[in-house]
């Protein structure tokens, strides 16, 4: 899982029918500290609830579309969870590269 803030929203006119009725957000994928990295992505939204602003986890590849099971959805990128609080200790983060994210705090 990775973290990312939603910022945008896909209208869609014309799609693969499993996407019917499912939401594709605009992600900025982020660092545990709120840094931007990388490109913005496009993500179905398995919460169903995502909204602009808002602090994400969301995953890529063959995972994605298990977040919709037993439907098929195709899909490469998935929001899996709205992150309601993230603590960082500061310590765990010095030496990370921006492609590690934090470690598991168990929530």
């Amino acid at each position: 899982m990775q973290l990312g803030r939603v910022i945008g929203r896909v209208w869609a006119t014309v799609k693969n029918a499993n996407l019917e009725g499912k939401r594709l957000l605009v992600v900025q994928p982020v660092t545990p500290d709120n840094q931007p990295v990388g490109p913005p992505i496009v993500c179905t939204d398995a919460t169903g609830s995502a909204g602009a602003g808002e602090l994400i986890y969301w995953c890529r590849g063959r995972e994605a579309a298990y977040a919709f099971r037993p439907e098929e959805v195709v899909t490469d990128t998935s929001i899996i969870a709205i992150i309601d609080e993230l603590r960082v200790v500061p310590q765990l983060l010095e030496g990370a590269t921006s492609s590690e994210s934090a470690p598991d705090s168990g929530c």
